[in-house]
């Protein structure tokens, strides 16, 4: 069980909102990238070859550097670290931030105990841009404390610095003391654009140790699941083992980018960990290079990773794209063809020899890009050798449906499929729709059925008129809009755009007012003369709702949502001279038409 006192990030600014680290790789084959964090899986995709980068993490306030596994197609693995660290941080003045936990420790490893603990962190923004923060961690055999600044330095960036006592108790029943120091960098320069997005060192002392050291069970051993150690084709990786009498000493990390304007932009990510008791280190260096000429998409990128008990992995890639479908259907009036069409290809090599060369066709298809497919064919020196793989991706009203088919020269196929969403129950009664995020928008549209939402890919109201928007954003302005140009010509709305401000976790409604029927442009007279401007028009109707509208110049009315005939009332004043009443009737052939016309005679 675990308790939380936090005030909600999300009620702050976007400005003020948290950060995330983006991860970059590059892969050999069609291959699954995982992320985890504590031992804990926070992200999985699958990627085809050449370079990636993944910038959608959930941003997370917890400490735990990310470790990357990109899993290829012959379950050959390349694991390494990318270190998580929050920007410098900064508090605006009299602002506070504050959250206290308490629970218990929960890890994925077998090797490690669950103790009751207790966590808590203050930030406070000071005058003259300085923000103090600090927090404490205790456990039966861990107690430390943390106090630090951080500085706005203007035009030279902004910087933070702390300190963090320790004490621990290890397996073995050892004591230790010890200190970690830490030093965070951020700055853009605006002449340059070069954006030093982290700049950092963190030193620990040898009697330094974290929470979680403290919970292992041993002084050394795995940290894998039992289950997984017995299965006949496992291979161990260096991050399968630990060792608490090489406990982390320094860590040095760096972030930068740098746009090149018409030439494109470069970034270079460099970190190393080093370990007291041994030479062995965490390195992981990451360079490349994005320009585009002609619509003509080049990107160039370099891995170096190297890990304790594991060879130095050295990977460079080119990969190049073409936007086909620009070419054969180019914009028209400022709006993209319903149909895409991207051509790739890619060549990767690695110091042992491995080639890779591979090829594509990518794209969405229908209105709304809402179907995605993908080939590709691969051609490598050694390994697998062939390979290629086909996926579909559709995204509708009613769920998500995803497939594809991969096989390689030994005879391997393998062929996946998927399906999810969400049932809804409201009080309205049950609306299908894609997956749910924590926060949603229902859209109430009665008679406004089978209209495109232009929020969401995919989604359209249903039948009755209802849909669901996931992954609303919470504590914010979200507008909702129906398309008028995907609703029947007999379908008209009062709004066609909604603003809801859903708080977190919630399911907040849309409601648009509908109105289904003939959209008629009358001129009514009164006595041979035009009808007064501004008088107010109303038509019964069988439902709760009167259909009204406004005379306008010369005695034109428009009114919406009619039925074939009916009655116009209309008054212009109090008196039994100042009303009058005007039937019509229409011809079913003008259920074929956008507007009906007609002269009226209001009696």
């Amino acid at each position: 069980m675990v308790l939380n006192l936090n005030p909600m990030k999300t009620c702050y600014p976007d400005s003020q909102s948290g950060f995330a680290p983006t991860v970059r790789g590059i892969a050999k084959s069609n291959a699954q990238v995982t992320i985890k964090q504590n031992g804990y899986v926070i992200y999985q995709t699958y990627t085809p070859p050449g370079p990636f980068e993944i910038n959608d993490l959930n941003p997370t306030s917890s400490a735990g550097d990310l470790e990357v596994t990109i899993k290829e197609s012959d379950n050959s693995e390349t694991i390494y670290t990318i270190p998580y660290a929050a920007v410098p941080i900064l508090q605006r003045e009299g602002h506070i931030k504050y959250s206290a936990t308490a629970g218990k420790y929960r890890s994925n490893s077998y090797n490690q105990n669950s103790p009751n603990v207790f966590q808590g962190d203050l930030i406070w923004g000071l005058p003259w841009d300085i923000t103090a923060y600090g927090g404490m961690q205790y456990s039966n055999n861990y107690r430390a404390i943390a106090l630090g600044l951080g500085f706005n330095l203007g035009m030279f960036g902004a910087t933070s610095f702390d300190l963090t006592q320790a004490n621990s108790t290890l397996a073995d029943g050892s004591k230790h003391q010890g200190q970690s120091y830490r030093f965070l960098y951020s700055k853009s320069l605006v002449q340059t654009g070069t954006a030093f997005q982290i700049i950092g060192y963190r030193y620990s002392t040898e009697g330094f140790y974290s929470l979680s050291d403290t919970t292992y069970k041993q002084m050394s051993g795995t940290v894998i699941d039992p289950d997984t150690l017995n299965e006949k084709d496992y291979v161990y990786n260096w991050n399968d083992f630990y060792n608490l009498r090489y406990n982390k000493r320094g860590k040095f990390q760096a972030n930068i980018s740098q746009p090149l304007g018409e030439y494109g932009s470069m970034y270079l990510a460099a970190s190393q960990q080093t370990y007291w008791n041994t030479n062995n280190k965490d390195t992981l260096y990451q360079v490349g290079y994005n320009t585009s000429v002609h619509e003509i998409y080049l990107n160039i990128a370099y891995n170096y990773s190297k890990s304790p008990g594991s060879d130095a992995d050295r990977i460079l890639s080119v990969n190049v794209s073409l936007p086909i479908s620009n070419w054969l259907s180019p914009a028209v009036d400022g709006r993209t063809a319903t149909n895409s069409m991207t051509a790739t290809y890619g060549y990767s090599q690695d110091n042992s020899g491995h080639v890779n060369q591979y090829a594509g066709v990518s794209g969405s298809l229908l209105e709304q890009h809402n179907l995605n497919y993908n080939i590709q064919q691969n051609f490598a020196n050694q390994n697998n050798g062939e390979n290629g793989a086909v996926g579909l991706n559709y995204r509708g009203t009613y769920g998500s449906l995803n497939s594809g088919y991969s096989y390689d020269n030994n005879g391997n196929q393998q062929f996946n499929y998927g399906l999810s969403g969400a049932l809804v129950v409201h009080e309205n009664g049950l609306t299908l729709s894609q997956p749910l995020g924590e926060t949603n928008i229902l859209i109430k549209a009665p008679g406004a059925n089978n209209v495109n939402v232009e929020r969401g890919t995919g989604v359209k109201t249903d039948w009755r008129g209802y849909a669901v928007v996931p992954y609303a954003t919470e504590y914010r302005r979200n507008n909702i809009s129906l398309d008028p140009m995907s609703m029947s010509m007999h379908t008209e709305l009062d709004a066609t755009t909604m603003e809801v401000i859903p708080s977190k976790g919630a399911l907040v409604r849309a409601e648009f007012n509908a109105h289904v029927g003939i959209r008629g442009l009358f001129n009514v007279h009164y006595r041979n003369k035009p009808v007064p401007f501004g008088a107010t028009v109303s038509v019964p109707t069988e439902g709760t709702t009167q259909i009204t509208g406004i005379v306008g110049d010369s005695g034109q009315v428009y009114l919406s949502g009619l039925p074939l005939q009916g009655i116009i009332n209309i008054q212009w004043g109090e008196s039994a001279y100042q009303q009058c009443r005007a039937s019509y009737q229409l011809p079913k052939s003008e259920l074929d038409n956008a507007i009906s016309y007609a002269n009226l005679e209001c009696r």
